[in-house]
Parts: structure tokens; sequence; C-alpha cells
């Protein structure tokens, strides 16, 4: 996958403790409320039911979940935990990645224990980020049964970030950012696939690396004023929010430092390009 920029994103299929693509959302808070309930954990799997990597992905409505084209790309199902967590490891031997059974007889997560399964599709453009900086990069899982949710993400509408790459200030804007990703890589590595969320500015929506295509966040622990974040391996396809609302204007899509330390990026859904692919699955 992706070359340097495609590097963090690739580590959906090899890191060994099966988390997976993009820059968990470091320095972040438990959502210990529950607030977002219909953002959850999701495991992908072989045609042979064996486990291949966990994302993160908001539902849009009972039935369709919003996560990254990296996370469902090559994939046959997908099974979703909504818990707030930890979800924990059952018995499933992780490693090797090479030779990862089917899941019949195991216990535990990636195998039991599920609120959901469903079909994953990814974006018809999604090519492993060859396309970059339009990477296509959005996913869908279709839910074989409802999900009953206290309230559903909604799409931004079409242009709604580029406002934020012209106006002076617009940058102070927070945006929250929700997953269950590692929280630590060095020194040690940490995953508890717990559901974390962070308050980020928004950096950039016109760089060489955002090309109008993805939008950077920031990073860092913030100035004592708000939850400052960041993201890491597992969060990849988890939201970014307009601030507090449910209003989705991007999926966590890589990262640019393999300790999740350095400049996050997220793909953009309120393009017709995106959002063409997106609807098609919606009620």
């Amino acid at each position: 996958m992706r070359r340097k920029l495609a590097l963090l994103a690739a580590l959906a299929s090899v890191l060994a403790l099966g988390t997976s693509a993009a820059n968990a959302i470091t320095y972040g808070q438990v959502d210990t409320a529950n607030r977002y309930d219909f953002v959850g954990l999701v495991g992908f799997y072989s045609s042979s039911g064996a486990y291949m990597w966990r994302c993160t992905g908001t539902l849009l409505s009972p039935t369709v979940l919003l996560t990254a084209g990296h996370c469902t790309s090559g994939t046959s199902s997908a099974r979703v935990w909504f818990g707030v967590g930890p979800i924990v490891n059952g018995n499933y031997p992780f490693s090797p990645v090479s030779t990862r059974p089917p899941c019949a007889g195991y216990t535990g997560f990636p195998c039991t224990g599920e609120d959901a399964t469903g079909t994953p599709y990814a974006h018809p453009g999604f090519d492993d980020f060859a396309t970059f900086p339009n990477t296509s990069d959005t996913g869908i899982v279709v839910l074989d049964a409802p999900v009953s949710a206290s309230a559903y993400g909604t799409l931004a509408p079409v242009g709604f970030l580029n406002s934020y790459a012209s106006k002076k200030g617009q940058q102070s804007r927070l945006f929250t950012q929700v997953g269950y990703g590692l929280q630590e890589v060095k020194p040690v590595f940490s995953a508890d696939r717990t559901r974390y969320f962070a308050s980020s500015p928004l950096v950039n929506v016109n760089s060489a690396n955002t090309g109008g295509w993805n939008v950077q966040f920031g990073n860092n622990p913030g100035d004592g004023n708000s939850i400052g974040g960041g993201t890491c391996s597992g969060d990849s396809g988890g939201p970014a929010f307009f601030g507090d609302s449910n209003v989705v204007v991007a999926v966590t899509s890589f990262g640019m430092n393999n300790n999740c330390k350095g400049a996050d990026f997220s793909y953009r859904v309120d393009t017709t390009w995106a959002q063409g692919f997106i609807t098609g699955f919606l009620p």
C-alpha cells in the first residue's frame, strides 16, 4: 500500500495484533457517557472467515455504516462492536498473520460477541492510494440487520470544508474525532479497543497532501481549553465530526509517522465524488 504516504494505511494488513490502518485517538478521552454509541469497532474477514484487521465506522442509518476504503477493500465480511470497551481479546491466534485461521471454533474478539454483521464495499475508485491525493478512501458496510442507536451520523453538505481553505481564522474551529485505535506505539504498544474521542483543530485542506480531497487535523495534547487529539492505527474509517455535532466531514485515512505522533489526514466526505458512492447505499 501507499508508498511513503500509504505506509501507515498499510498497517491494516501487517500489525500482528489485528489493528488496522491509518494513524487511536491519542490524547483523547474515553466515551464514558456513550455519546457516540453509533460509532463502532469493525472487524474485517477473508472469504474463508479468517480475521484480517480492524477499523472504526459510523452508522449513517440503522443498516449503513461508513468507514474507509482501505478497511473494506479486499475483505468479504465484517463484524461490528458498538460497546465503549475495552473489547477484550478472546482465544484467537493473531500471530502469525500469514496463517490466521477462520474464526469458527474461537470465542471472544474478533470472533464472537459482535453486535452486528455485514457486507463490506469499497469505493470503486479506491486503488490502494495510487491516485493520491484523491484516494477515494471511503468504504461502506451494509449490515445484515438494523442497529438501534441514540442518533446516527449525517453527511456534511457538499463543499462544506471549502470555506476553511480561505477564510482567515476558520482553522480555530474544532472537529471531534472518534475511534477505537491504538493509544500508543512507542515506548509501549497499547491496544485496548476502547472508544475514544478528542477535539482537534483543522490544519489544512489545500496542501500537497490534501489537494482538496483530504483534510489535516492537529495531533497534539491541546491547550488546556479543549481535548487535544490525533489518530493512530485502528482509528481508520472513524469519523471527524463538525464540532460536537453528528455531521461527518471526513473519515480517518492516513498518517505520516509510524509512532502516531506525526501529521494526521482524513479523507473528505463532503465531495460529490465521495457522496455519489455513499448515498447509493442510504435509504
